[in-house]
């Protein structure tokens, strides 16, 4: 089909409905998204139809719809398509989607989800996918050196907004929107209840290359300045690398931390990921050491903390509230273009359980 074949089609289809997403008009016509979108463009600059967010109008529709604003904005009766990339679907991000699943359903929008099991270069090949899709804007939570200094900012350079998902830029990032738990006041929250049951001697246990990790272990440090206490000597911050439980780099941090925990030097800890912190019962098991008597235990995310044979004290992120939250951010820059950008902080929780009982 030409490309004036196409124009005729899509204007046909606009005056007929009064809107047309590209998507469908793609499908109906047999040619890509892209070619859609690029005929929209021109067929715009001809002043023949105004374009919107995954779509099209009819110029006089947007001039009695729309807010006064230069940029186009969502056409009405035409549900707003949400994009949602995440890297687990069974860790940590199912709470997540869910929320974001009823706060799309309740703005009248479609969720697609993609899940990138962490490798990012899927991620940009489901962003462009999605994109080329039609979605109006994405909810992303990459796998990448996001919040690292010097890390990429692709995500920024995408043509749809687009809101992070428990990801914080580095300081010298573009202004990318983000919804995020405030891993630095959870991780000062655990700090404060070890140090309110007594606990002088507190360490940090993790695995140092999660995209987390660097707020937690801000959050530890100014927990314990905060309390007037140093890290322990020798086993204080324990990075467990990023092997499996087996692998050599994993085994030395541990058996440092424990031959630590069994000299005295330790009395409690805070762990992430909380599969770290079952294993670390077991281990201390072995070692002869008593939860909490000898070492009180906190885990960080409250996954299964609660199903450990110690229930473990966790500080409890509101996954549920950042799912629900993003999708409320994103619609409201796909509707408002040229409002202000927001960064939003969602408050973790503390769980307490036996681990670290009185």
């Amino acid at each position: 089909m030409h490309a004036e074949e196409r124009h005729q089609a899509i204007l046909r289809r606009v005056r007929e409905h009064g809107s047309m997403r590209v998507t469908d008009v793609a499908g109906d016509l047999g040619v890509s998204p892209v070619t859609i979108r690029k005929d929209v463009e021109v067929l715009a600059e001809r002043g023949l139809l105004a374009r919107v967010h995954g779509g099209a109008m009819l110029p006089e529709t947007v001039a009695e719809t729309a807010p006064d604003t230069a940029a186009p904005s969502p056409a009405p009766g035409l549900p707003l398509v949400l994009g949602m990339i995440v890297p687990s679907a069974s860790y940590y991000y199912p709470d997540v989607i869910k929320g974001a699943r009823e706060a799309a359903a309740a703005q009248g929008a479609r969720l697609v989800l993609r899940v990138s099991d962490y490798d990012p270069g899927e991620e940009h090949a489901q962003a462009r996918q999605m994109i080329d899709g039609g979605i109006d804007g994405l909810l992303i939570a990459p796998s990448g050196e996001v919040g690292r200094p010097g890390a990429p900012h692709w995500h920024e350079e995408l043509p749809v907004p687009t809101i992070l998902l428990e990801r914080r830029p580095d300081e010298n990032a573009p202004a990318v929107e983000h919804v995020v738990t405030d891993h630095v006041y959870g991780a000062r929250l655990a700090v404060r209840h070890l140090v309110d049951i007594d606990r002088q001697r507190i360490a940090l246990l993790m695995r140092g290359n999660t995209p987390t990790a660097p707020w937690i272990e801000e959050g530890y440090r100014a927990g314990l300045r905060a309390a007037g206490l140093a890290a322990p000597e020798d086993g204080g911050f324990i990075d467990l690398g990023g092997e499996g439980y087996e692998a050599v780099s994993y085994d030395q941090p541990m058996t440092t931390f424990l031959d630590a925990a069994a000299a005295g030097r330790i009395d409690a800890v805070i762990v992430h990921p909380e599969n770290d912190a079952l294993a670390l019962l077991q281990r201390l098991r072995g070692r002869g050491l008593a939860v909490p008597r000898d070492i009180a235990v906190v885990s960080y995310d409250d996954e299964v903390a609660a199903l450990a044979d110690v229930p473990l004290t966790a500080v409890a992120p509101s996954k549920h509230e950042v799912g629900v939250t993003a999708v409320e951010l994103l619609v409201l820059r796909v509707r408002s273009p040229h409002r202000p950008r927001r960064r939003m902080f969602i408050l973790p929780e503390l769980h307490v359980r036996e681990s670290s009982s009185v």
